[in-house]
């Protein structure tokens, strides 16, 4: 297997790199160049539909070494492998770097495969302490080979598995950039430019006006171009929901702030549910077979079905899905290969589509779900204090009008109950903020420094979903204790 000079493997890293280059980095991003259109092999007149796929993986970061040390989930699955599915994680850890051989093989058998992969820069750090050269090989080979880069497209996504809408928004920020920084430090700057599509955690997506809006700025600001969200987290305008045709083709999310600022990026609609069997059964594909073009910006333009899963997590993902992608994939190349209805990801089926002379202006523009209830309420008057007693208002009379955004299951939420989580959330980060926001800004250098890194990771972590996800016990011991540390770190 060939190695490239861009990974740099950390043995036992007590700080993963999560800072330190911030003008370099958001310079090096913006820089908007097209990424897949140079080389790609699809020509956009000979397409039917297309099918993206992406793959998220993620192991949170917990204290529980032998000694109280960070380590990740999956260290902790290998060493106490007797509890609950923890049998699982040579498994899980297979899944992480097997795409490194299925992509090869394929394109060798004269296929043309597509993949989008979304890996936190938690499992990524873990990967990195637990030495797992193996599955860095991989990796890098996915992300730093010249005859896979168009094949295989990095989603960026938030460092610490983040939900946005509980999130303190001076994090939003830090989150995106910590992730950039990672993934820059592992593989080269060349392979950090070529990450322009985001896959939010839990494909949650703010609804709060300021929320959103300083989410989409974010990202915008951190060189994204595109944000992958869940059907029914949008709504049009007039707040009906998408029309099936929408749902196939790029839309613009557009985020206004209750001052009054819009920020707007191209949104990809996932469809569907979260069940893994969507993607590790390759419906995605089956369903794009049954799609064709749809009248856009005065053209027709191929459907695209997009869907993610996590690529590690269940029966179907870890057995399933191999089998399933390879057929898929042999029986594109048998229909003919570069027409009809083929693996297409993100970046490369909206290069093509900019090409051909649609523009985001031609997307049909959406906002987030229960936006439009809120501004009807608004009315004319639209200010910070004016939207919170719109939103007041509305609660109490609407059981279903929420704020706290939506995102892959409305079973689930990551805000109710928590408070012994959000509230040392919400200080640790108000904290960090006041103590380093003066140092940062009188020298940007400060980033560099131990202490500031030190602290950056707890708060980071501490806003992890994991420890709200699995309920009150242990996981939110383990954020106790990390926001304990947390506060240690910034000597209060």
């Amino acid at each position: 297997m060939p190695r490239f000079d861009y990974l740099k493997p950390v043995s036992n890293p007590s700080l993963p790199p999560i800072a330190g280059r911030e003008a370099e980095i958001l310079a090096l991003v913006q820089q908007q160049q097209p990424v897949f259109l140079p080389t790609t092999n699809l020509h956009l007149e000979q397409l039917r539909s297309g099918f993206a796929c992406a793959l998220h993986m993620h192991q949170p970061t917990i204290p529980a070494g032998a000694n109280g040390e960070l380590i990740s989930h999956l260290q902790y699955m290998v060493e106490h492998p007797g509890e609950g599915d923890n049998h699982n994680a040579e498994a899980f850890a297979h899944c992480y770097r097997r795409l490194a051989d299925i992509i090869p093989q394929l394109i060798a058998e004269g296929a043309n495969p597509r993949i989008m992969l979304d890996y936190s820069g938690n499992l990524l750090w873990g990967f990195q302490q637990m030495g797992r050269q193996d599955i860095l090989d991989a990796l890098q080979r996915l992300a730093c080979d010249p005859a896979l880069q168009l094949h295989v497209e990095w989603l960026g996504t938030f460092w610490s598995h983040a939900v946005a809408p509980s999130t303190p928004i001076p994090d939003l920020k830090l989150q995106i950039l910590a992730w950039q920084h990672h993934i820059a430090a592992m593989f080269g700057d060349a392979a950090l430019q070529r990450v322009k599509g985001f896959s939010p955690p839990e494909m949650h997506l703010p609804n709060h006006p300021d929320t959103l809006y300083e989410f989409i700025k974010a990202l915008r600001e951190c060189g994204y171009r595109w944000l992958l969200v869940q059907e029914h987290s949008v709504e049009n305008p007039d707040g009906s929901a998408l029309s099936q045709e929408q749902k196939l083709v790029p839309n613009q999310l557009v985020a206004r702030s209750s001052s009054g600022e819009v920020a707007s990026i191209t949104a990809l609609i996932k469809t569907q549910g979260s069940d893994t069997k969507l993607v590790g059964q390759m419906q995605p594909y089956y369903e794009a077979l049954g799609r064709g073009p749809i009248p856009l910006g005065g053209m027709s333009v191929p459907a695209l079905v997009s869907q993610i899963a996590d690529g590690e997590n269940g029966g179907v993902m870890m057995n399933e899905f191999p089998q399933a992608f390879i057929q898929a994939h042999q029986r594109i190349a048998a229909d003919g290969g570069g027409a009809g209805t083929v693996a297409i990801n993100g970046s490369e089926y909206l290069e093509m589509l900019e090409a051909a002379g649609v523009s985001a202006g031609d997307y049909p523009p959406i906002q987030a779900v229960q936006q439009h209830k809120l501004w009807q309420q608004l009315g004319d008057s639209p200010s910070a204090a004016n939207v919170e007693v719109a939103i007041a208002e509305l609660q109490a009379r609407d059981s279903s009008f929420s704020m706290a955004g939506a995102s892959w299951t409305n079973n689930l939420s990551w805000v109710e109950g928590y408070a012994n989580v959000l509230e040392p959330m919400t200080s640790l980060s108000a904290a960090f903020h006041q103590h380093f926001d003066p140092l940062v800004a009188a020298d940007p250098s400060v980033t560099q420094t131990q202490p500031y890194k030190q602290a950056l990771l707890h708060l980071l972590l501490l806003e992890t979903s994991c420890f709200r996800y699995w309920g009150q016990g242990v996981w939110t011991d383990y954020a106790s204790e990390i926001h304990r540390r947390g506060v240690v770190s910034l000597g209060s």
